[in-house]
C-alpha cells in the first residue's frame, strides 16, 4: 500500500520527486530525557521500511537524476547532521545491513573531541543535582526559573534554554551557556560526543558520502560574509585534507531559509564550489529545485504505516521557504 502511494505520488523521471531525509543521532538505547530520539532499534527498523520501499540514492547523484529528469521512482536520500560519533558506530553498521547509503555532514570544528554548546546546555540540565534554578539574572529572554524535578521537567526546560540562546552571538551564547551550567552545577562534560578523524574516514571506507556543515555551526545569517565564507569553505578544505578527495555536498546549519541562512549565504556556497546544498525545509524536491537549496523531512512517527504515509504525504509539498 504504501510502495504503491509513493510510486504514483513519484513516478519517476519528469515527474519525480526527491525525498531527502534528515537525521542528528542514532542513540545505542532510548534516551529518558529525549525519548522521540532517535536510537539503534528503531532505526533499524525504519532503514528496514524505506529498503522495502524506495531505491536509496547518493545524494548528489539523486539531485543530479531528479534535475535532468531521470529520477527513478520513489527515490530517496538519506543525510545526517553535526558529526555525531555514534553515526558511525551505531547507524553506520544499521546502513550496511539493510544495504543503504548515507551522507554525513560534518561539522569540522568539533571532531577529535569538540562538543557543540547545545550539548554542554543539554548535559548540564541532565546532571544538574538541583531540583529548581532561578536564572532571571543571566537575561534570557522568557527564562526567569527553571524546574527540574523528573524527565519531563527537564526536557521541558532545555527546550525553553534552546530557544532563549540560540539565536544569540555566539559570544554572548557561550558566555550564557557557561553561566547556566556553573548555575546547574556541572562541571564535568564529555569529550567523545563527536566523530574522531579515523571514523569519519571509516564512514567514507564504508561507501558513504561525506558532506560540510561549516567549521563551527554557525548562523550563517549573522554573520560577516568573510567569515561566513570561511565557515563555508573550510570545513570543505579540512575534510578534502582529512579524506584525500572532494567534497562537493554541503548543509546549511539549522538550516532554515531566510533565518538561518540567506540569499548571500547561498552564493558564498556557490561560490566555495558545492554542486548540492541542503536545507532543513519540510518538502520534497521537484525537477525546478535550486540545487543549493533542497528541502529535507522526516516523519518523527514510530508505526511503519504512519511513517509512510506522511512520508507520500510530503511529496505533494513543495519548498515555498527558499532564499531567492
Amino acid at each position: 500500500m504504501i510502495k504503491a502511494a509513493w510510486h504514483w505520488g513519484s513516478p519517476g523521471g519528469a515527474r519525480g520527486r526527491l525525498t531527502v531525509l534528515i537525521f542528528h543521532r542514532v542513540l545505542p538505547q532510548p534516551d529518558p530525557l529525549f525519548p522521540g530520539e532517535m536510537h539503534a532499534a528503531r532505526f533499524d527498523a525504519v532503514c528496514g521500511w524505506l529498503a522495502s520501499w524506495a531505491p536509496v540514492l547518493p545524494l548528489e547523484k539523486a539531485v543530479r537524476q531528479l534535475r535532468d529528469g531521470v529520477l527513478p521512482a520513489r527515490a530517496l536520500a538519506i543525510t545526517f547532521d553535526d558529526g555525531y560519533a555514534d553515526n558511525a558506530s551505531v547507524a553506520l553498521p544499521l546502513l550496511q545491513k539493510h544495504g543503504l547509503c548515507a551522507t554525513f555532514f560534518v561539522s569540522t570544528g568539533y571532531l577529535d573531541g569538540g562538543r557543540m554548546w547545545s550539548d554542554t546546555l543539554v548535559h548540564a540540565v541532565r546532571h544538574s543535582a538541583r531540583a529548581h534554578i532561578d536564572v532571571r539574572d543571566l537575561g534570557l529572554e522568557g527564562v526567569d526559573a527553571l524546574s527540574l524535578d523528573g524527565w519531563e521537567a527537564r526536557r521541558a526546560s532545555v527546550n525553553r534554554l534552546l530557544h532563549a540562546t540560540k539565536y544569540l552571538g555566539d559570544k554572548a551564547r557561550d558566555q550564557a551557556v557557561a553561566a547556566l551550567a556553573n548555575r546547574l552545577g556541572v562541571s564535568q562534560f564529555p569529550e567523545d560526543l563527536m566523530m574522531t578523524s579515523q571514523q569519519v574516514r571509516a564512514l567514507r571506507d564504508g561507501g558513504m558520502q561525506i558532506g560540510a556543515h561549516t567549521v563551527n555551526h554557525p548562523i550563517l545569517s549573522q554573520l560577516p560574509r568573510a567569515e561566513a565564507l570561511r565557515e563555508v569553505s573550510g570545513s570543505r578544505s579540512a575534510l578534502e585534507g582529512l579524506l584525500d578527495q572532494p567534497v562537493s555536498v554541503f548543509a546549511y546549519p539549522n538550516g532554515k531559509p531566510g533565518q538561518d541562512y540567506s540569499k548571500a549565504s547561498v552564493e558564498i556556497v556557490r561560490e566555495a564550489g558545492y554542486e548540492v546544498a541542503v536545507t532543513t525545509e519540510w518538502a520534497s524536491a521537484g525537477v525546478e529545485v535550486d540545487p543549493l537549496q533542497v528541502p529535507r523531512f522526516t516523519p518523527w512517527d514510530s508505526q511503519r504505516w504512519r511513517y509512510g504515509w506522511r512520508l507520500v504525504r510530503n511529496l505533494r509539498v513543495d519548498p515555498r521557504g527558499v532564499c531567492a
